[in-house]
């Protein structure tokens, strides 16, 4: 006699009803950011309707990008080469480094066009609570390249996160020998994130930035 697995509770989701491809994916998908179960199964959906012009552009492009987009060695940023676009561009003030959080708020601030040096992406912010420790962002190799800048600007969030992270930085890097060191003056409000911000507060904060 085979076995018949039970059958689901009453509203919940079944063998039958979905298939386990799907539920993977959808599993996936709700991880991302902004996307929880019901829209990543309505964006499975979607997906699953327009595979000629949508699924299989989609999988080549994901594949693509896994192939050849990895962190800068030197920044953090990421690019397609390593060394990146930014750190080996010769009409940037590489005396001048942009500290950021992440890809988006680096993004960000090139949008609104008002730093043209170099940049150091952390991969995150100090944390207690999460576990996030100074080893687990990218701060030796920022420490490895201030031996000739002239100022690093501290581009971190107005959150306690950003504050903390910020401090330690600025401890750390008055101890490597860095002169000037700034932050982002803020007419933002407190817990905002730079991606969000439009193009001229990102402006003026950055040309109204202080010493730390």
């Amino acid at each position: 006699m085979s076995y018949r697995p039970p059958s689901a509770a009453p509203g919940s989701s079944s063998a039958t009803s979905q298939p386990q491809a799907m539920t993977d994916l959808v599993r996936l998908l709700s991880r991302l950011p902004g996307l929880g179960p019901r829209s990543a199964r309505r964006a499975v959906l979607h997906l699953l309707k327009n595979q000629d012009s949508l699924m299989h552009p989609l999988m080549t492009a994901l594949d693509q990008v896994a192939a050849t987009v990895s962190k800068c060695e030197r920044c953090g940023a990421l690019d397609e080469t390593s060394p990146c676009q930014i750190c080996t561009a010769p009409n940037r003030d590489h005396s001048r480094i942009c500290v950021v959080r992440d890809m988006g708020d680096l993004w960000a601030l090139e949008r609104a066009g008002a730093h043209k040096g170099g940049y150091h992406v952390l991969g995150g912010l100090l944390s207690a609570l999460d576990g996030i420790g100074p080893d687990k962002l990218f701060i030796e190799p920022l420490l490895q390249r201030v031996s000739d800048v002239e100022e690093v600007i501290l581009a971190l969030p107005a959150s306690v996160e950003g504050q903390t992270t910020a401090h330690y930085l600025g401890d750390r890097l008055r101890a490597a020998g860095v002169a000037t060191i700034t932050r982002l003056a803020y007419g933002a409000p407190v817990g905002g994130d730079l991606e969000f911000l439009d193009d001229g507060t990102l402006a003026i904060a950055l040309k109204s930035r202080q010493a730390v």
